[in-house]
């Protein structure tokens, strides 16, 4: 799982090593949870899905012609040496093809074994074959997604629907300001879910006032370095799990709280609601091993579902998007976090 934060111009070149055509030449920055031995293992899927064929024995003869070749050149401040992958890459400094765009990207970056920059690498290099940046360029495949012409988005679901997640991607993707609920410091949820009755009004007020107090000043606070706000919850919420868990009395207090509340209150310029099966989300609920949530049941889920599905059919002027997830896996899948951006992005 990763994304590109960095594409350097497309760069022409001389062969390397034999006579042959010119090579095009690009460096890319970026952004992984995954390790360096994965993404090399992602990397040659890419080659081999493109028609490269390695073949170390006519490799180690010399260099040829091939459709496609990627290197990992640095990983972080990683040292690493085997036979399957050498960080930094050993022969970085002496090529100009490669100095090049890496330079136009990150100029200060530090070989961790060199101690130099990549500026001062590129300075030093004794390499003078023709190295000459065209007009070509590589797009940026997130681009695509324009998810900063909403200054407000909040993610929504179920418990156990990964809202939390879906939105930490999102942010450190895109750079946008992430508005996390501070459900854990909560001291009635693990007590609600052994005694609903008793727990259920004191539950519902601290975090009427919770979510109220963080919304306040988390959206009143604009940050001039990110692009949008990204929450994992909205204002709305309140009111769905209260009517599910409050009785009617308590519950018509509760709505007039929340209404004087949240009447100034900024509102989400794009609303997800994110539907998974409750099979699934138990499914979830088991993996992720909170300790008070496993007890949650079937019913209350879905009753959490039908909450939410009934709230979304009053908003019918708002921007809202109803993702199904119930078959995708965002946190695994980059293709599948891709779908879950192009149903937000779609018009």
């Amino acid at each position: 799982m990763g994304f590109i934060s960095r594409i350097s111009p497309v760069y022409k070149t001389e062969s390397w090593g034999f006579e042959g055509p010119d090579f095009l030449n690009a460096a890319l920055c970026i952004k992984t949870r995954l390790s360096g031995s994965k993404v090399l293992d992602i990397a040659l899927k890419i080659e081999q899905e493109l028609g490269r064929q390695r073949n170390s024995e006519k490799e180690s003869k010399g260099y040829e012609n091939r459709p496609i070749d990627i290197d990992l050149l640095l990983y972080g401040d990683e040292l690493k040496s085997t036979q399957r992958l050498q960080i930094p890459h050993p022969r970085m400094q002496e090529r100009q093809f490669v100095l090049r765009p890496l330079y136009d990207i990150a100029p200060q970056l530090q070989h961790p074994q060199l101690k130099k920059t990549v500026k001062e690498l590129l300075a030093e290099t004794k390499d003078t074959t023709g190295c000459t940046q065209i007009s070509a360029t590589l797009e940026n495949p997130r681009l695509k997604f324009n998810l900063k012409k909403h200054h407000y988005i909040a993610i929504e679901g179920n418990i156990g629907a990964g809202k939390t997640t879906l939105s930490t991607l999102i942010a450190e993707e895109f750079n946008a300001k992430l508005i996390l609920e501070r459900f854990k410091e909560n001291p009635f949820l693990p007590k609600f879910y052994k005694d609903q009755s008793r727990y259920a009004f004191p539950l519902e007020m601290s975090f009427l006032a919770d979510r109220y107090q963080q919304l306040l000043d988390d959206i009143g606070q604009f940050d001039l370095f990110k692009d949008f706000m990204i929450a994992d919850y909205d204002s709305y919420k309140s009111l769905i799990f209260a009517q599910i868990t409050l009785g009617q009395e308590e519950f018509s207090l509760y709505k007039k709280l929340h209404g004087m509340m949240y009447r100034e209150l900024a509102k989400p310029s794009l609303y997800v609601y994110l539907y998974q099966n409750t099979e699934r989300l138990l499914s979830n609920i088991k993996k992720r091993g909170r300790s008070y949530e496993q007890d949650i049941s079937h019913d209350y889920l879905s009753k959490i579902n039908d909450g939410y599905l009934q709230f979304i059919k009053t908003r019918q002027q708002a921007n809202v998007k109803i993702i199904d997830i119930s078959t995708l896996d965002f946190v695994s899948s980059r293709a599948d976090y891709l779908k879950v951006l192009s149903e937000m992005c779609r018009e």
